[in-house]
């Protein structure tokens, strides 16, 4: 009986030790990327020299962890053969090996996120006709690893849809309008069917004119359309544009420059139908008036879908700036409380306009404010988008505390717009009448200067006072938004919107209104120009112009 029970015991420890044994985790999934086809140049001929179209494979890990075990990356050139032509672009090292048959590279790791796995040029091949295709694809092995490959469609000849660039007046003035001339061509070797226009403007600058078959959208939010997107205007012009000819338009497009203008960017552009990028939310005035287009003799359209063979010059851009002015106003405080006391100050300035102020091309903030905290008061809170200095305005370590602030805006200071720092302070003494000081200008070392565009820097420096000798103001306190760190282009954080009223009460006075939330590091995020309806019956007809470009 003994051995019967520790037999079954046996075979129960046995029966554990497999339910607890861990299965073996599955093999990571990694996906290869590369773009979905690629145009080529037609080969010049004999003496000449083929233009070549570059290309790029990726891989990416999306499992947040690194693959630690050597990857090879193989791309067959078979099927180019006689087709195009294929070499390394740049610098690869010994990473990656080019024969006539493949390229082949290897990675002794993949960390996540993206991993470019080669760059190649290619070009087509002398003698091979237009409208010819071939694949190239990428394919992964790795010990523990699967991997999904990427093919590219290699195509010889295909459309360009090029933008001439327009003569136009860089200087404005508020209110200026002028005539923005659209000339494009189609210089590919196949016609497009149907395009889209483009117009892009910042917020100072806008187009007047408005039609049914175009789209409007403003990349804006809330009541800060200056610092969050552009104005896009797309049309669709339906027709056959073919190879070798160029279109221009027979009626006005209108550039306005807004009261508020200052710098501002426009973009104007034409796409093959279907290649436009995307938008915001759209409208549509529906004001009976609709961009026309003169229609040409069809063709038969071709069944592989042709990729522009060289998309960057089907954009051009074009910077304005306005003769404007902007006056930055700092905002004074007064604060009373007793020893002890913890109290809470909006610190900053206004924007009294007219104009916006955006550095649209530079990472420099457009203006810092400078608080100087008067004497017996600590601050125990601080604002995103301020740091503490010594004194003299040098850099210091700890933030808290600090005798004096630098706050930054961001690279956008809307017209009208308010800036409002919340500060939390202690009264560690009662000090009668002690003064700081708010200070709005040009970033400078050790503090601020006058702004060149503000024509009156008497108001660039307020007083900020606590239990002010001859009794002052005593508004009641505030509650302030928390503030959110926002990525810009150096990194630096700025405040979210604080209202602050002016009044009587136990805490800070300063003015109300919105904080900017500043722009995004990659792009350049500014827009809501207003788009004005013209009067008037107007037709766009597109024409070829046979002898030439505008």
């Amino acid at each position: 009986m003994r051995k019967r029970i520790s037999l079954l015991a046996a075979c129960g420890l046995v029966a554990l030790g497999l339910s607890t044994t861990p299965a073996h985790a599955a093999d990571p999934v990694f996906t290869l990327a590369g773009p979905a086809g690629i145009g080529l140049r037609p080969h010049p001929g004999q003496g000449g020299e083929p233009q070549k179209t570059s290309v790029g494979f990726r891989l990416v890990n999306d499992s947040g962890k690194t693959f630690d075990r050597q990857s090879t990356f193989t791309i067959d050139l078979g099927p180019l053969k006689g087709v195009a032509d294929v070499t390394l672009a740049g610098q690869q090292g010994s990473a990656c090996t080019l024969t006539a048959t493949a390229v082949t590279c290897k990675r002794p790791a993949l960390w996540a996120g993206e991993t470019t796995v080669v760059d190649l040029d290619v070009r087509a091949a002398k003698d091979v006709k237009a409208g010819t295709t071939a694949d190239l694809t990428v394919t992964g092995t790795a010990d523990g690893a699967t991997f999904k490959s990427a093919t590219t469609k290699v195509r010889v000849g295909g459309p360009d849809l090029v933008m001439e660039p327009a003569r136009l007046k860089a200087e404005q003035k508020p209110g200026d309008k002028q005539a923005l001339p659209v000339v494009f061509a189609n210089e590919g070797t196949e016609s497009v069917h149907g395009v889209v226009l483009e117009v892009r403007t910042t917020h100072g600058i806008g187009l007047v004119e408005q039609y049914d078959n175009c789209s409007y959208s403003e990349d804006a939010s809330g009541d800060r359309p200056w610092n969050t997107g552009w104005t896009t205007v797309q049309c669709q012009l339906e027709g056959e544009y073919e190879a070798g000819a160029v279109y221009g338009l027979d009626g006005p497009l209108t550039l306005k420059a807004a009261p508020h203008a200052f710098l501002d960017v426009l973009t104007y552009a034409v796409y093959a139908n279907g290649d436009q990028p995307k938008t915001g939310k759209l409208g549509r005035p529906a004001n009976g008036k609709k961009l026309t287009v003169q229609k040409q003799a069809p063709k038969a359209p071709a069944s592989v879908r042709a990729v522009d063979l060289d998309p960057w010059n089907n954009v051009q851009e074009f910077d304005f700036a306005t003769k404007n002015t902007a006056d930055l106003v700092a905002a004074p405080v007064s604060l009373k409380g007793k020893a002890g006391e913890t109290v809470k100050a909006d610190l900053g300035f206004r924007n009294k306009g007219p104009a916006w102020i955006a550095y649209l091309r530079s990472p420099e903030d457009v203006a810092r404010t400078d608080i100087v905290i008067p004497a017996g008061a600590r601050v125990t809170k601080v604002p995103a988008g301020c740091k503490g200095v010594n004194a003299d305005g040098s850099d210091r370590e700890q933030a808290l505390g600090a005798p004096r602030y630098f706050c930054s805006t961001g690279r956008v200071v809307g017209e009208k717009e308010t800036f409002s720092y919340p500060f939390e302070l202690k009264i560690e003494k009662a000090v009668t009448d002690a003064k700081g000081s708010v200070s709005v200008g040009q970033w400078t070392p050790r503090g601020t200067q006058g702004q060149r565009w503000d024509p009156n820097h008497a108001n660039d420096k307020a007083s900020f006072v606590i239990n002010a000798k001859d009794g002052g103001t005593t508004p009641t306190p505030t509650t302030s938004a928390t503030p959110t760190p926002t990525a810009s282009a150096t990194q630096t954080p700025t405040p979210t919107a604080s209202a602050t009223a002016a009044g009587s009460g136990s805490g800070a006075t300063a003015n109300g209104g919105l904080a900017s939330t500043g722009t995004s590091a990659g792009t350049l995020a500014f827009g809501g120009a207003v788009l004005v309806a013209a009067g008037g019956a107007l037709v766009l007809a597109f024409r070829r112009k046979a002898a030439g470009r505008a």
